[in-house]
C-alpha cells in the first residue's frame, strides 16, 4: 500500500491504516491486551486489501440494486392492470432496495477506513459514489465516525444519541424504530452523515466533528456535501425529465428515508445499546452471531455483525473480519466480552429499564 507523504509515522497503528493526520483510529479505551494479540505478521495479513474480494462484494450491491429495480418497474408496470399482483411486488421491492441501501451505506462506511482498494483515489471515487448515491458525504462521514471510534462512549461520540441509554423497555425502543419506518427521522440520520450530529441527549453537549481534523480535510468534507445535495437535486429533475419521476421516488428515495432509516438504528443499537462495560471496547462494542439469514442479510452485510474485531481493529476489511474473530477467539481475547448470539442481543436491547446494568456506572456508583 502506498503511503501520503503526510501520513502518521510508521508503527503498528501505521500498519494498521496509514492515513494522513487528522484521520487516525486512535482505540483510547482499555482493551485488555486485545489488540496485542496479533504479531506483526498476523497484523500485516489480515490489514492486507484484496482486489478481487472487495470488486466482489461491490459487484453483489450493484447487482442486487439493479434486480430490485427491475423488480420494482415490472411492478408499476402491472399495477394498473394487476393490482393484487403489482402492489404488493412493489412493497417487496421497496423493503429489499432499502436493504441493498444499506448494503451501500456498508461500503462507504469500508471507504472511511480505507479498505476497499490500494489506490486511495479509488477508495475515496467509489465510497463517495456509493454514499452520494444514498444522500452521504463520506468525507464529512469519515471524520464523524473517527471520533466514535477514537471516543466511544464518551460525550463527544457523535454516535452516543443513537445508541446510549438502553435498554429502556420495549416500548421505546418500538416507537423510535416506528418512527423510523414512518420517515420522520430520516432528515436526523441525513445532518449526521453531513458532520452535524444530534447533541448528547445527556449532557446537552453539541456535536462539531468537523473541527476536529485538519483544515484540508475539513475543506473537503465542506466541498464534498455541496456535490451530495446537488447530485439529489439533480436526479429528481432528470428522472422526471425522462419520465421515470414517480418511479425514482418510490422505488429510490421512499426506502431511503424509511427502511434503511429502520435499519440503521436497529444495527447501531444491536452494535453498542445495552453495553456490559463503557470502560472498555470489549465491553462496549458488540459482535452478533448465530444471527438468521433474513436478519444477517438485511441488518449485517459484507461481515459487519464482527462488529467488536473492527473496533479492535479498524483497517481490517470486512472479508476477513470472520476469520479474525475465529482467531481472537481462540486465543481467549473475548472472555466476558460483548460477543452475544442476535437473539440474546435484542432481548438485551428491549430490556426493561435497568435490566442490564453499565459495569462502569456501578463502579461509579460505588466510588
Amino acid at each position: 500500500m502506498s503511503v501520503p507523504a503526510n501520513a502518521i509515522p510508521t508503527t503498528e497503528t501505521a500498519l494498521e491504516a496509514p492515513v494522513e493526520r487528522g484521520e487516525e483510529f486512535r482505540d483510547k479505551l482499555t482493551t485488555q491486551g486485545a489488540r496485542k494479540a496479533l504479531t506483526r505478521d498476523e497484523l500485516a495479513y489480515f490489514t492486507k486489501l484484496s482486489f478481487l474480494q472487495s470488486t466482489w462484494s461491490l459487484a453483489q450491491t450493484a447487482g442486487l440494486l439493479a434486480l430490485t429495480t427491475a423488480l420494482g418497474l415490472y411492478a408499476f408496470s402491472i399495477i394498473g392492470p394487476k393490482p393484487l399482483v403489482g402492489a404488493p411486488l412493489l412493497v417487496i421491492a421497496v423493503v429489499l432496495m432499502g436493504c441493498w441501501q444499506h448494503w451501500l451505506a456498508i461500503i462507504s462506511h469500508e471507504s472511511t477506513h480505507y479498505r476497499l482498494f490500494e489506490s486511495r483515489a479509488a477508495n475515496d471515487w467509489v465510497g463517495r459514489i456509493a454514499g452520494m448515491s444514498i444522500g452521504v458525504s463520506t468525507f464529512a462521514y469519515r471524520i464523524v465516525h473517527r471520533l466514535h471510534h477514537n471516543h466511544l462512549y464518551e460525550e463527544i461520540d457523535p454516535d452516543m444519541a443513537l445508541m446510549a441509554g438502553y435498554p429502556r423497555g420495549k416500548g421505546y425502543l418500538w416507537k423510535k424504530l416506528l418512527k423510523d419506518i414512518a420517515g420522520f427521522t430520516a432528515w436526523r440520520n441525513y445532518l449526521y452523515f453531513f458532520g452535524a450530529p444530534a447533541a448528547n441527549a445527556a449532557t446537552g453537549q453539541k456535536q462539531d466533528p468537523l473541527a476536529d481534523t485538519t483544515a484540508h480535510l475539513r475543506k473537503l468534507a465542506l466541498s464534498d456535501r455541496w456535490v451530495v445535495v446537488a447530485f439529489h437535486v439533480a436526479m429528481p429533475l432528470v428522472m422526471f425529465v425522462r419520465g421515470y419521476g414517480v418511479e425514482y421516488l418510490v422505488l429510490w428515495v421512499l426506502p431511503a428515508i424509511t427502511v434503511q432509516a429502520f435499519i440503521l438504528r436497529l444495527r447501531a443499537v444491536a452494535e453498542h445499546g445495552a453495553p456490559s462495560d463503557t470502560r472498555t471496547a470489549l465491553g462496549a462494542a458488540r459482535t452478533n452471531v448465530e444471527i438468521p439469514a433474513l436478519v444477517r442479510m438485511a441488518l449485517f452485510p459484507h461481515c459487519v455483525n464482527y462488529h467488536l474485531e473492527h473496533h479492535l481493529y479498524p483497517a481490517v476489511p470486512h472479508y476477513r473480519l470472520a476469520e479474525l474473530h475465529v482467531l481472537l477467539k481462540e486465543r481467549g481475547i473475548f472472555e466476558g466480552a460483548e460477543v452475544r448470539t442476535f437473539r440474546d442481543t435484542m432481548h438485551r436491547v428491549f430490556g426493561a429499564r435497568g435490566s442490564a446494568p453499565d459495569a462502569a456506572k456501578m463502579a461509579a456508583q460505588a466510588a
